[in-house]
């Protein structure tokens, strides 16, 4: 699935089963909460928190599909086309950065 069919999917499953979009204050909290299941997920499994009960249903897959589900609501309600704006980010990236990792001492 490309980015803009996912732009498209989920728009489709917002009219046919959400109502509506959450307004973009609501989303922008959602997505808040999605990125601290991550983080949870990445503290107990890769860091030095150890895991609860509550912790054993979730799966880091599932939560940064979570993450990416809200980011693509949050871009279709504000009419960003992600997959133009992510190729314009890479550019920018590469005319910025195109020397500045592969010069980084820390990184070697």
């Amino acid at each position: 699935m490309t980015i803009e069919e996912a732009q498209v999917t989920v728009d489709k499953w917002i009219k046919q089963y959400g109502v509506r979009y959450f307004n973009e204050l609501t989303n922008m909290a959602l997505l808040t909460e999605e990125v601290g299941e991550v983080a949870r997920i990445m503290a107990r499994t890769y860091g030095e928190q150890s895991f609860k009960e509550s912790d054993n249903s979730k799966q880091l897959a599932d939560e940064l599909a979570d993450v990416l589900w809200v980011l693509i609501c949050i871009a279709n309600q504000t009419g960003i086309n992600l997959t133009q704006a992510f190729e314009k980010n890479i550019e920018k990236k590469t005319t910025r950065d195109n020397k500045r990792h592969l010069e980084n001492i820390k990184l070697k």
